[in-house]
């Protein structure tokens, strides 16, 4: 399972009630900006208010799975699906109403229908031309093992953006290679094999620190924003064609079972995968693609339908422990 963080015990809880005057309780692991953005609107829209719980992924999972059926969480929301994934695994979910799943293309979200896909990223390599020039980046994520990359780049392993990687070469190439690649990452990395974040990571490569790292693209988009692009030196490029570090990331939601404001929760999800959630999401400073069918990605972003992921889903994806225990392994984490 993927590792979480451990809450307290001995601790009893009161089953939760339905709440007074409709509000909702969502454990959120998004970006608080957009969350905040899609919330208030929700809201607006449906009268229904939205008492938003920040939390990591880790810690919104680990605190689900303790609190069980008394769990007063109505609704959960992750940047990456393996955690949902996770909850699934464990029966924690309930079913998503099917015009919602309906909304977004039934491949993005679960195969058992217990969570719906809201969003996606897509990876690459962020890399600084004054370090590496364009015509010499890797066309693989595999050729970053090579002798080639000797300190020239950085790893976030504990971000769980970089997990979905790990787990496609795995998916690919078979868990012999994948360790050898990791350890090749690892050598090559030095004393940067444990980067804390992927803001971090993106600052770093932009300030010349490292070449270039594996990075979602909305890493490069944020930083522009948040610094100006005038202050932004790193580019962002993309594997070759279906490489295996090529891949399409999706962020998702889900009613947990033991809400007591299923048809609530259900229009929330309803909400953020229609068109007004998806252009929220759209118009954002988060840089992730809506997937409602109609609604364009933030103009700054090349269309979704000009990229090139490789196949690997959310269902081979799963919940990411083949990743976690190979990183593990490697000693990355």
């Amino acid at each position: 399972m993927l590792s979480v963080l451990s809450a307290g015990c001995g601790r009893s809880h009161s089953a939760p009630q339905p709440t007074a005057g409709g509000e909702l309780t969502l454990y959120s692991a998004q970006h608080e900006q957009t969350t905040k953005a899609l919330v208030e609107a929700f809201t607006k829209d449906s009268g229904i208010k939205v008492k938003v719980v920040p939390l990591d992924e880790g810690a919104a999972v680990a605190k689900i799975e303790q609190e069980g059926d008394k769990s007063p969480a109505d609704l959960v929301y992750t940047e990456n699906s393996p955690w949902l994934a996770q909850l699934d695994s464990k029966g924690l979910l309930g079913k998503v109403d099917d015009g919602t799943l309906g909304l977004v293309p039934k491949g993005d979200s679960a195969a058992s229908g217990n969570w719906v896909a809201v969003s996606a990223r897509v990876t690459g390599v962020t890399y600084n031309p004054d370090k590496v020039p364009a015509d010499q980046l890797p066309h693989s994520v595999l050729d970053l093992a090579g002798p080639q990359w000797k300190d020239k780049i950085e790893l976030a392993p504990t971000e769980t953006d970089f997990w979905p990687v790990v787990s496609s070469v795995l998916h690919a190439k078979g868990k012999d290679a994948t360790l050898a690649w990791l350890n090749g990452l690892k050598a090559n990395a030095g004393a940067n094999a444990a980067v804390p974040s992927n803001e971090n990571l993106a600052a770093d490569i932009n300030q010349g620190n490292a070449a270039l790292g594996v990075l979602n693209s909305y890493y490069f988009y944020r930083l522009k924003t948040e610094v100006g692009a005038s202050s932004v030196k790193s580019q962002f490029a993309y594997f070759a064609p279906h490489d295996p570090g090529y891949v399409k990331d999706i962020s998702g939601a889900a009613v947990l079972k033991s809400s007591k404001n299923q048809a609530a929760a259900q229009k929330f999800l309803a909400f953020l995968t229609g068109k007004s959630g998806q252009t929220i999401i759209a118009t954002s400073d988060s840089f992730e693609y809506p997937l409602a069918v109609g609604v364009a990605a933030n103009s700054q972003l090349p269309p979704m339908d000009t990229l090139a992921p490789n196949d690997f889903s959310v269902t081979d994806m799963g919940t990411c422990e083949d990743a976690e225990a190979l990183l593990q392994e490697a000693q990355l984490l």
